[in-house]
């Protein structure tokens, strides 16, 4: 079984449109990813009906620390935001992480509350 998670930063108080528009980036991106990297575990995702799930950090600095301990296993990407309405330019807003086979990607983010 395989999965996508998105992991978005729980302190920047984004609209929902704005946190909608942050998840979907990620959850492109990080396919466009696997897409490249791990051609089976992207199509053995879409096969099974793209499960995702989306988890919080509590800040910057444990997005960051949880896409380092990923971004070699794992297709991954870090979703910056460009500026041009609600957060300033360069704001790392959330992080995308497979498909990937789904009981490896639990070992990283099991632990991580879902989005409330």
């Amino acid at each position: 079984m395989f999965k996508q998670v998105i992991v978005v930063r729980n302190d920047l108080g984004m609209s929902p449109g704005k946190l909608a528009a942050q998840v979907a980036h990620a959850a492109v991106s990080a396919y466009i990813n696997a897409l490249a990297s791990h051609k089976d575990w992207a199509s053995g995702w879409l096969m099974e009906g793209q499960k995702k799930v989306v988890l919080t950090v509590k800040n910057k600095d444990a997005l960051i620390e949880l896409y380092q301990e990923v971004k070699e296993e794992f297709p991954s990407e870090l979703i910056v935001d460009a500026g041009r309405t609600e957060l300033e330019p360069g704001t790392v807003t959330c992080l995308g992480i497979g498909p990937a086979p789904e009981l490896e990607l639990d070992r990283y983010t099991g632990r991580l509350p879902l989005l409330k």
